[in-house]
């Protein structure tokens, strides 16, 4: 898991843009469940809903592996931090499905997501570490805001 002193830094060095960051670097070693979507965490408390941070990061994992999914990259939050942890609120997918298609793989309700939507959360030249989209794809969010 990346702490919030290396994603702080990593941002300072691209001039401030967020890193988009892998799967296992926000995931792995990650077991604060509110640093997914803290904003929805506070007002909707998904804590009796929402699988734990490992499930998704499961479901996530087997998404990456499909055939149509070129990469996925968690979105961090405007807040950045949260302690030592970081705080994100969408993920990116590069695919070539639909999104109605994504939503289903993951099973968004379950989730306690909103959904899947074009583009990223927020204007791309606000992120850095953007992998190359292959022809036919383009990049949709799943979001809990």
């Amino acid at each position: 898991m990346i702490t919030s002193i290396e994603l702080v830094a990593r941002s300072e060095a691209a001039g401030g843009a967020l890193p988009l960051l892998t799967l296992d670097e926000f995931f792995v070693g990650n077991h604060a469940q509110d640093s997914l979507a803290p904003n929805r965490w506070e007002v909707h408390r998904p804590a009796d809903e929402r699988p734990e941070l490992a499930e998704i990061h499961r479901r996530l994992r087997v998404l990456q592996e499909a055939p149509d999914v070129a990469w996925i990259r968690v979105q961090p939050h405007d807040d950045l931090v949260c302690g030592d942890g970081v705080l994100a609120e969408a993920v990116a997918v590069c695919t070539s499905a639909t999104t109605r298609e994504i939503e289903r793989r993951v099973d968004h309700e379950s989730l306690c997501a909103d959904g899947v939507i074009e583009g990223l959360v927020y204007r791309v030249d606000r992120f850095t570490d953007l992998p190359d989209n292959p022809e036919g794809h383009r990049i949709v969010s799943l979001v809990w805001d």
